[in-house]
């Protein structure tokens, strides 16, 4: 959080006034309130920042937290999954989720720990029009103003009310049933009171369209401000009730051409597994009662969020900041995901021994569910085994950040000196029920019943229940407590008027607790309710206390007022958190360290800015899980273990003006991802196998990507046209380097025209060129070494197919 203002200052009469042509974000440099103790221009910051401003934003009109920041260098973002529950990994750190990076808003952490397993922060945050602008701070002082932000911060800075009122209504539509209307009023009050309110409510099916509303709700803002004696007043109350969809692999293939492709039958681009059929399932338990697996749901977050911001001025050139953050989120995650991928053939084959459970049957067979006496016989020859998983995440939680200022100045050198102390205590719980099911591969799967039948081919009794092959594969129950203190002290030392060094150190320490209940699994009398797990009323404790010191040293030479050199060494952490023991209270998890250093040349004027920057990251005691599918328990078997990681990488960003009818934005990253000290024991065949995967890529990362942005202005400024051309290298899907996921590109085109004053109108076309690249592969055949090396049918998650969307935006 910015020091001494939380947003951009307030408008100016002729700047809240609409204009006849939406303004660009302006060129030039830049002034930043993220990562710093107070205001700093972008060009004299001693690391690397990249500011999306609001122009920016809607030309892009990113769908997602993740969408948003694919203009970040030497971020690999992962938004295949829908608009929440994406993936960021930062400057080759390997960690899924919000792990590396923290999710701001206003400065605030939206959630103390962004990566809770299953509750990422993107989850509880949406875009709307409430948004001005977005700072990402890419490694350097994050971890020392920040918590759980080793790699960076992404702060998300709400509109200012400004001087006079003003306003906008936006109304957007698209191709795949989209309806979506944001809104923002703000005026001044009397005595020094402002008051903003806005929002949006949309519902769409879905660009993988599940037959039922994929998408469905909204949220709304109310912000006040008070103008005080030598400060300022911020209340801001938000309350969120949203239904997204996630999406997950689909079954793919390599064919004889070497493109890799959807199998026959299914939708690579538009199609997913969830299905009419798996929408509504009641699910049998252990105890006896039923689980309610409602996908229409989705991750359906229920969040109420209440901030109060303090800024005054002491007196005597001391200024205190006081930032509070209450939030309480009900979260169900709920999802239908593809565990295996499997011929009908070879799954009948290894299923042969399940013929006992139909008395008199002499073999197997599969049927629809929903078609009894219908034999299932797909032209692609091909059966998913699915999980229907339900997870509920409640999280109540405070936070609040103090800081304390002062500038002194000893002669012709001056000290920004700040001193913070952080609190954040919350309470989650957790539970999990899942089940496996009988799909074929085709878009909206159905579900499959395992059939046993005479000579003849006469049905005489299934095996599962209604597609449902083993209830209760997966189950959870647990609840915790965290609480975190942390204390800061950041200097920022103006040796000449060319150079300063800044300065920070962060301690931290965190207490969790909690229990977790013992799971045992039941015999109800079926194959399908043979082994299910389930709560035993015994609960395992744990009470754990870690704390760390990190610090950081940073210094820029100012070469003119336009260009200048930095450099930067940070030590930074990551503390064990709830997630690290909820469904694992016997788990000895460390804290996971981090060496990162960079070094960068800043220039900026109005027609070319350029930011690169030199990059090294070493991750010490990167944990790894390693899940693998079993059809035969029904349950994931684990292994879990520690290694390091070092990435060497250069990121070059900028935008270049040459014409005023045209310019051209790029971000590239190059980088050289690999692990370190990556070795374990394995077992085949009962026999140990030593396994070393040190020097390999990590996975998911790709060493080259890039993205760039040419754009023309036209009539006057009035019409702009902007295509972007995003590249993602090759990667791979497990530790092994066994699987690989090949490079792909994406086309996305967007327009804008003002049609008067106060109309404007938008065109976007995403993934124009409607390609089926692979984000990911299937995490559940393993990240160590994955079961699908050698298969060239497997399940990966392609991007988002082609889309249409065209908007209005009114400005009052």
């Amino acid at each position: 959080m910015a020091l001494f203002t939380v947003a951009a200052p307030p408008l100016h009469a002729e700047e809240a006034a609409p204009a006849a042509v939406p303004p660009a974000d302006a060129p030039g440099d830049t002034v930043i309130v993220t990562g710093t103790a107070g205001k700093r221009s972008k060009v004299k910051a001693s690391f690397s920042i990249t500011t999306i401003g609001e122009e920016t934003l809607r030309m892009q009109a990113p769908t997602s937290v993740t969408e948003a920041l694919k203009s970040v260098p030497g971020f690999w973002v992962e938004s295949s999954g829908g608009e929440a529950s994406g993936n960021i990994r930062a400057r080759g750190i390997p960690v899924d989720g919000f792990g590396s990076v923290t999710l701001l808003e206003d400065g605030v952490p939206v959630q103390h720990d962004p990566s809770l397993g299953y509750l990422n922060a993107d989850q509880a945050f949406r875009l709307d029009e409430t948004i001005d602008r977005i700072e990402v701070v890419r490694g350097g002082p994050s971890s020392v103003f920040y918590t759980n932000a080793p790699a960076g911060a992404i702060n998300f800075l709400s509109r200012e009310i400004g001087d006079h009122p003003n306003g906008l209504v936006k109304v957007t539509i698209g191709d795949y049933g989209l309806r979506r209307t944001d809104f923002w009023y703000a005026t001044p009050l009397k005595d020094g009171w402002g008051v903003g309110i806005g929002g949006f409510y949309r519902e769409d099916n879905g660009i993988r369209d599940p037959g039922y509303k994929a998408d469905k709700g909204g949220q709304l803002r109310l912000k006040l401000t008070r103008e005080i004696d030598h400060g300022r007043i911020t209340i801001d109350a938000k309350h969120l009730d949203d239904k997204v969809a996630l999406f997950l692999s689909v079954p793919m293939r390599t064919y004889a051409d070497g493109e890799i492709r959807a199998v026959p039958g299914f939708d690579g681009n538009y199609g997913t597994v969830a299905g009419p059929e798996t929408e509504h399932v009641q699910m049998k338990m252990g105890n006896g009662q039923l689980y309610d697996f409602n996908n229409d749901d989705g991750t359906h977050v229920r969040r109420n969020q209440l901030t109060f911001n303090l800024e005054k001025d002491l007196g005597g050139d001391w200024k205190l900041n006081e930032s509070l953050r209450y939030s309480k989120t009900e979260t169900q995650r709920n999802g239908v995901f593809a565990n295996q991928l499997l011929s009908t053939d070879a799954f009948l084959k290894q299923s042969a021994a399940l013929l006992s459970y139909v008395p008199g049957a002499s073999k197997l067979a599969l049927q629809y569910s929903s078609k009894p006496g219908t034999n299932f016989t797909p032209d692609n020859g091909l059966l998913i085994v699915g999980g229907l998983r339900g997870v509920t995440l409640p999280l109540e939680e405070a936070v609040n950040d103090t800081r304390l200022s002062r500038k002194f100045v000893l002669g012709d050198q001056s000290h920004d000196v700040t001193f913070g102390y952080y609190y954040a205590h919350f309470n989650q719980a957790f539970s999990r029920y899942s089940s496996s099911v009988l799909l074929g591969a085709q878009s909206q799967a159905p579900l499959i019943d395992l059939v046993g039948t005479d000579a003849s081919g006469k049905v005489l009794g299934s095996v599962t229940d209604h597609g449902i092959y083993n209830y209760g594969y997966e189950s959870e129950n647990a609840n915790g407590t965290s609480k975190t203190n942390a204390v800061y002290l950041a200097d920022e030392w103006q040796l000449t008027p060319q150079l300063r060094l800044d300065g920070g150190l962060r301690w931290e320490e965190v207490n969790t607790s909690g229990r977790t209940e013992r799971q045992a699994n039941v015999n109800l009398g079926t194959f399908a309710t043979s082994k299910i797990r389930t709560g035993t009323g015994v609960f395992d404790y744990y009470d754990h206390t870690f704390n760390k010191t990190g610090w950081t040293l940073g210094a820029n030479y100012q070469l003119t007022k336009d260009a200048g050199v930095f450099g930067r060494w940070t030590k930074a952490f990551r503390l064990p958190n709830l997630s690290s023991y909820i469904t694992s209270p016997t788990a000895t998890p460390v804290i996971q360290t981090m060496d990162l250093g960079e070094v960068g040349y800043k220039y900026a004027s109005r027609m070319l800015e350029l930011y690169p920057t030199v990059f090294y990251s070493k991750y010490n005691n990167v944990s790894y899980t390693n899940n693998v599918f079993n059809l035969d328990n029904t349950q994931s078997s684990t292994t879990t273990g520690y290694a390091s990681t070092r990435t060497w990488g250069t990121e070059i960003e900028g935008k270049l003006r040459p014409v005023e009818w045209g310019d051209l934005g790029f971000n590239i990253t190059w980088q050289d991802p690999q692990y370190r000290d990556l070795a374990y024991t394995d077992k085949v065949n009962n026999l140990p196998v030593q396994r070393n995967y040190s020097g390999n890529q990590l996975i998911r990362v790709p060493k080259v990507s890039y993205r760039l942005v040419p754009g023309l202005n036209l009539m006057g400024d009035a019409l702009r046209l902007q295509l972007s051309y995003e590249y993602e290298g090759a990667r791979f899907v497990d530790s092994a380097n066994s699987v690989r996921l090949p490079s792909y590109k994406v086309l996305n085109f967007s327009a804008r025209y003002s049609i008067t004053p106060t109309l404007t109108a938008y065109a976007y076309v995403d993934n124009i060129n409607n390609s089926q690249g692979l984000t990911e592969g299937n995490p559940r055949a393993g990240e160590l070494a994955s079961a699908d090396a050698g298969a060239n049918t497997f399940l990966a998650r392609p991007v988002l197919g082609r889309s249409v969307r065209g908007a209005l935006k009114y400005d009052f």
